[in-house]
């Protein structure tokens, strides 16, 4: 055995913390397979063992046969003849099993080579078990470990003895990563399949965010506050649902802290993604309008059949509650496990359009015009008809869209509603006529006319 075995031997106990028995049964191993390598035939040897002393650094093989008559002896690798084997053991009889050592010349230093490649793989194999038996029970828990490497969009981790791998999916896109940084971590699951034990980490999951809150809220390490329910958007926004076992203590005002240090901290360590802290309650009305804070709502309409909560709030709170990208609605629905739909309420529009037509109606009777041409004046800040003998003809007519002879007349008509003379600029001649039956008169046309001659 060479001192670079030896020292392999001593790394993988002491900086692995694999046992040395492990170590040495791997090494056993490795030099089996190098044995069977070396020999010709020696494949067709059913059993072998290794000897290694790692003090001396010796390695002997040894190979069990089976004793069997003179006459019968045929298979040199798996049996010895009676006669060799009496040499032996005088006692020897034929079906007794025999160990023999058939360590070849200088086998310890040909074979190194060829057993180191065989022990590491059966060292890295001890490793992966020894993961998946320590990390096991630790699915769920938050470690620390330093970023090692990166594999296409994976994130390799240095966890000390370990290393746990971060996958592009459990990855916070907003966050940059560089080698050696020393980050926190979420455990979502040690997987123990074809390729041998694996730390599937996160920073995105949302138990991470109900681990960090644990951590740092004595009032939920001790159940006093509760979080029932976390909605996630990793880097960008967090709502968190909590509520009180006892009702002397604020579950917000727990998980905030005194002037917010406790869910600053928080947020630090999300690298400022938004967190929004909730009182949680069994009411949806209730729970809805905690949800979409802070936004005032109008109405809320709940269908517990289908799970939907319908809202309307004003235009100027519709932004807020839809949140940037429909976060803050879309959060909400998740944290409820109900469809949240937020719509502008429109009965204010309503009441001011009825209010208008009313008013425009009112215009439409003192000047004899039709509904719809009233509400364009209306429109117009013809209000009253006060308001509209002040108006120039040159801004009524584009106004309305009529004649300059069709805005004069409107114009008549505003100054007799009103008690008020008419300017002699607005004469009846120049304003539109009003058509009646007695003023359409019939003229023949010239071809239709009998023309008399008269011989003089």
């Amino acid at each position: 055995m060479t001192n670079d075995i030896v020292a392999l031997i001593d790394y993988y106990e002491k900086e692995k913390g694999i046992d040395r028995d492990k170590v040495v049964a791997a090494l056993e191993y490795a030099f089996i397979s190098a044995y069977r390598k070396m020999v010709p035939g020696a494949d067709a040897i059913e059993t072998l063992r290794a000897d290694v002393n790692t003090k001396k650094g010796e390695t002997k093989i040894f190979a069990t046969l089976n004793v069997v008559t003179d006459e019968d002896y045929a298979d040199k690798f798996n049996e010895v003849p009676m006669k060799l084997a009496s040499q032996r053991n005088p006692d020897a009889q034929p079906g007794d099993e025999m160990e023999f050592n058939v360590t070849p010349k200088d086998f310890g230093r040909i074979a190194v080579q060829t057993a180191k490649q065989t022990m590491m793989q059966r060292l890295r194999q001890a490793e992966k078990e020894m993961i998946y038996e320590e990390f096991k029970d630790r699915a769920g828990d938050i470690v620390s470990g330093t970023v090692r490497r990166f594999d296409r969009n994976d994130v390799l981790i240095d966890l000390g003895k370990f290393e746990g791998v971060m996958p592009s999916r459990e990855r916070v896109q907003t966050e940059e990563y560089n080698i050696g940084d020393r980050i926190r971590l979420y455990v979502v699951a040690v997987e123990n399949e074809g390729r041998g034990p694996e730390i599937i980490l996160s920073r995105s999951h949302p138990n991470f965010v109900r681990r960090l809150f644990e951590a740092e809220v004595n009032e939920i390490s001790d159940h006093t506050v509760e979080i029932r329910g976390i909605a996630r958007e990793a880097g960008y926004r967090t709502k968190v649902a909590v509520w009180s076992n006892d009702p002397k203590v604020d579950p917000v005002g727990a998980c905030v802290g005194m002037k917010g240090a406790r869910v600053k901290n928080i947020v630090r360590e999300l690298n400022n993604e938004k967190v929004d802290i909730i009182r949680w309650s069994e009411d949806p009305e209730e729970f809805v309008r905690e949800a979409l804070k802070p936004a005032l709502l109008r109405t809320v309409k709940i269908d517990e059949g289908a799970r939907q909560v319908m809202v309307t709030v004003d235009e100027e709170d519709l932004s807020k509650a839809i949140g940037r990208r429909g976060q803050n609605a879309r959060l909400s629905s998740r944290l409820m496990g109900w469809d949240v739909q937020v719509r502008k309420d429109e009965s204010k529009k309503e009441e001011f359009e009825a209010k208008v037509g009313a008013a425009a109606h009112s215009v439409a009777e003192q000047l004899g015009i039709d509904d719809d041409l009233a509400d364009k004046l209306f429109r117009a800040g013809g209000t009253s008809v006060d308001m509209v003998v002040d108006m120039p003809v040159e801004y009524i007519v584009p106004m309305l869209e009529v004649t300059p002879a069709r805005a004069k007349e409107i114009l008549i008509r505003a100054h007799e509603a009103a008690g008020r003379p008419v300017p002699a600029e607005l004469s009846r001649a120049d304003a539109a006529p009003t058509e009646t039956a007695e003023e359409v008169v019939e003229v023949p046309a010239a071809d239709d006319t009998e023309t008399e001659t008269t011989e003089g």
